[in-house]
């Protein structure tokens, strides 16, 4: 088994219910067992500003699935809560990123971990601190709660 670290985000409908359902799909999967969530977080939209604000978490899961499989069941969730991609950086029902894989450092047509921005985005670094602060970015060689910068835009969702 591999410890992986997937990103989660929403903002179009019931955004923490396609989260919850997400996770829920997540963990049926076989090969994946989600070992821990991060706390929930509403962040202001970036790239494209002209949209709702999103929810963000993260999650640790144990899989044997190799990067590939992973992302394939990933985008296969993203499809099932109707994700649909028209403007880059745009609304969505559900984005499912792979921040980490182990200690790889994969570069493929279609998959580059660790995610190429994820040391630009507080929407990422401060739910992954959450659940794997001592963890480092393979690529950077840092702690990931030494990448958290602070950023007033992401702050913990309260119902």
């Amino acid at each position: 088994m591999v410890q992986a670290y997937l990103g989660l985000g929403s903002n179009i409908g019931d955004r923490k219910q396609q989260l919850l359902k997400a996770i829920d799909l997540i963990g049926n999967i076989k090969g994946i067992k989600v070992t821990k969530q991060s706390s929930i977080y509403e962040t202001a939209p970036i790239g494209y500003t002209d949209q709702p604000n999103f929810l963000n978490l993260c999650l640790e899961i144990e899989t044997e699935l190799s990067p590939q499989q992973l992302l394939k069941h990933c985008l296969d969730i993203e499809q099932q809560l109707h994700r649909v991609r028209e403007i880059r950086w745009g609304p969505r029902t559900l984005d499912i990123d792979i921040l980490l894989y182990s200690d790889n450092i994969i570069e493929t047509d279609n998959l580059s971990i660790p995610h190429p921005r994820m040391q630009e985005r507080a929407f990422v670094l401060i739910p992954l601190n959450d659940i794997a602060s001592d963890k480092k970015d393979p690529r950077l060689n840092q702690k990931i709660h030494d990448l958290v910068f602070p950023d007033d835009t992401v702050k913990k969702y309260k119902d």
